[in-house]
């Protein structure tokens, strides 16, 4: 229910993309010896014969695929996002923090904004400058150089020797957005704690990466239009990604449990059994061992499709849990995650074959090794974390219009836009949640529309279905 974890996200860890498998289906190449220092998949600068003919095909034919890619996201995304939370001819309410928050909240918030920005930019400063000098110069190349072995062993190897050259760097901004997040109240955990949760999470991140790296470099060694099973890799191990996720990742982090026999259990059971929304069971996540923020989410889809909720969320008026709850049914009910999912998985094929495409550029301006050289990890992974973050600010407009869609959903099925407004103003309130965002900060870390975003909404409703404003 609140994106304050998407700068502490962006400041704490990085997780990369599933990992892509090789999969049949496009034309074998010799491989090359295992120096790995040979291009075997048509990519030899300057080749004889009908080389460059052959190159120009190749990027041709991966241009077309990419334009279908664009266009069928482009589609699914038009067609799946909720561009109006409300109906047509809903009353228009203006947000405004002063109206909900007072002097000392608002106070609270710019001052926790301000002391998270510093370390917050000059993480995401330090991870793109590292990007870009992974694929600008030939730093990538000459860091790993001097790893031995099979090629497939310096893949793995040079994909963890860059994650923790750069976990490295940017752990001290890490601890000190912690002390932030202490000072503040919101952190609950000791040293040792968040460094455990830090290194599972760099662990993962790592594993991810290296499988995916590998995947393409192993790919590009045998098959000329390698882009084609990378696609269609990385689309299966998305789906196949996100349907495990629940089960295999979540629990890495938090502990669950159902959440025990009660009146608000009872209430929730009813509320999704209203709503006609299969729910098997309703999770709470031991999060009061790490933070004092309150939060809910769902995950997975089919059978691991769950509705988690912070244990400190527990704390608040069982009517409004039920809202948040409620919330998060909407998101089952309009399937969002499986069209996340969907559109998730196009994207990565999408990802997959603009590498192709523009690694060869990259490539000619570091002077460096063929993709089909581990010493030419370092460029993509450069690559993929470029990608990332210009993916993500359109990330987050899609995220905030289906945010605004399961508010509304919340509103309809429980019909109480007063105990919403009640609920946004704790949340906001327990989350430090940033009330007026700048321009750039909202483009980057804003999933959720603002707290006064959604309690405006939750007013405009109220007009339109003749309920007293709260």
């Amino acid at each position: 229910m609140d994106d304050r974890q998407e700068r502490r996200e962006t400041t704490e860890q990085d997780v990369g993309p599933p990992a892509t498998r090789a999969l049949q289906g496009a034309d074998v190449a010799e491989p090359s010896p295992e120096t790995g220092d040979e291009d075997v998949a048509g990519e030899r600068d300057g080749a004889a014969g009908d080389g460059g003919g052959r190159e120009v095909r190749l990027r041709r034919e991966a241009g077309a695929g990419l334009a279908v890619l664009g266009a069928v996201i482009a589609g699914v995304v038009a067609f799946t996002t909720p561009w109006t939370a409300l109906p047509a001819g809903a009353p228009e309410v203006t947000p405004d923090p002063a109206r909900d928050f007072g002097a000392a909240e608002i106070a609270r918030s710019q001052a926790f904004d301000a002391a998270t920005s510093v370390p917050s930019y000059l993480s995401l400063g330090l991870t793109l400058v590292f990007a870009g000098l992974l694929v600008a110069t030939p730093l990538g190349a000459r860091l790993l150089g001097w790893l031995r072995g099979p090629w497939w062993a310096r893949v793995l190897l040079g994909v963890l020797v860059l994650t923790v050259i750069e976990e490295a760097v940017r752990w001290p901004l890490g601890m000190w957005f912690e002390g932030v997040l202490r000072d503040f109240g919101l952190s609950t955990q000791d040293w040792a704690a968040w460094t455990g949760d830090r290194l599972k999470s760099v662990g993962i991140n790592a594993a991810l990466l290296a499988v995916m790296v590998l995947a393409v470099v192993a790919l590009a060694r045998r098959i000329r239009r390698w882009w084609i099973p990378a696609a269609a890799g990385a689309f299966a191990l998305t789906v196949g990604a996100s349907f495990v996720y629940p089960v295999v990742f979540e629990p890495v982090f938090n502990d669950f449990h159902a959440m025990p026999d009660s009146p608000l259990r009872a209430n929730l059971m009813a509320m999704a059994e209203r709503d006609g929304v299969p729910v098997e069971d309703v999770l709470v996540a031991d999060a009061s061992r790490r933070t004092t923020a309150l939060n809910a989410y769902v995950s997975g889809f089919g059978a691991t499709r769950r509705i988690v909720v912070y244990d400190t969320l527990l704390k608040a008026p069982p009517r409004e849990v039920e809202l948040v709850v409620a919330h998060e049914l909407g998101h089952a009910k309009d399937r969002d995650v499986l069209h996340g999912t969907l559109v998730g998985a196009l994207g990565a094929a999408l990802g997959a074959v603009l590498l192709f495409l523009v690694f060869g550029a990259a490539r000619r301006r570091t002077g460096g090794a063929p993709i089909t050289d581990p010493r030419a990890v370092g460029v993509v992974l450069g690559l993929m974390t470029l990608a990332t973050f210009l993916s993500g600010p359109a990330q987050n407009v899609i995220s905030r219009h289906i945010e605004a869609r399961a508010d509304a959903h919340a509103l309809d099925l429980t019909g109480d836009p007063a105990t919403f407004v009640a609920m946004q103003k704790r949340l906001a309130t327990a989350n430090i949640s940033d009330l007026s965002p700048d321009a750039v900060e909202y483009v980057l870390y804003a999933s959720h529309p603002t707290a006064a975003q959604r309690i405006a909404m939750a007013r405009s409703w109220a007009e339109l279905n003749g309920r007293p404003q709260p």
